[in-house]
């Protein structure tokens, strides 16, 4: 139990000190636009993330998956840029079954966050004959690190702000154009590091 506790614990702080701040304006990025329109579908979307980020960080920990962690420094925030730029795009792309191509993004980019998760594991390292156990409550850390961004940006920005005409031009528009280009520099930065 004292290291389902740990890792829990270490989960929990790579969002919450900041540790993860990418992670967190990909999630935030990602309620932003759908929170006011559909909570269920940031449900799924969330969903989906986490089964994505789940699936590399268990195989990246594994060294069943190994990407060059440059590699993926650079393509956490390239997630970020594209989230945000479809935000103010305000497309979803859809399948002729009307499903929206959102949610398959929203795997394939938890695909890679994961692999970023498993860097900063991979410093830490497991204990012996503990992986289970230190997987399952470090990634239950990280989801309610990502409940709590996620409550904190329906209760301050999106709860005063849904039933303002303005909303999509004056929260979401340029929020999400702040974000691209954070993420954007941060994408450049990484190529140059």
């Amino acid at each position: 139990m004292q290291d389902f506790w740990l890792y829990f614990q270490l989960g929990r702080d790579h969002i919450a000190d900041w540790k993860g701040y990418d992670h967190i304006l990909f999630v935030t990025v990602l309620c932003l636009r759908y929170l006011l329109k559909d909570w269920r579908k940031v449900l799924v979307l969330v969903t989906a993330f986490t089964i994505g980020h789940s699936i590399t960080l268990a195989l990246s920990v594994l060294n069943y998956v190994t990407v060059s962690v440059k590699w993926i420094e650079f393509l956490i925030p390239v997630t970020i840029v594209i989230t945000a730029i479809s935000n103010i795009w305000q497309k979803d792309f859809q399948f002729k079954t009307r499903f929206p191509l959102i949610y398959f993004f929203a795997l394939f980019f938890g695909l890679i966050h994961g692999m970023g998760f498993a860097s900063s594991l991979n410093e830490i390292g497991l204990p012996p004959g503990k992986f289970y156990t230190s997987i399952l409550s470090f990634n239950v850390g990280v989801e309610l690190g990502q409940i709590a961004v996620i409550t904190a940006v329906f209760l301050l920005i999106i709860i005063p702000q849904r039933n303002r005409t303005w909303y999509r031009r004056l929260i979401v528009y340029p929020f999400s154009l702040l974000i691209a280009l954070v993420a954007a520099y941060w994408t450049f930065e990484r190529v140059f590091y």
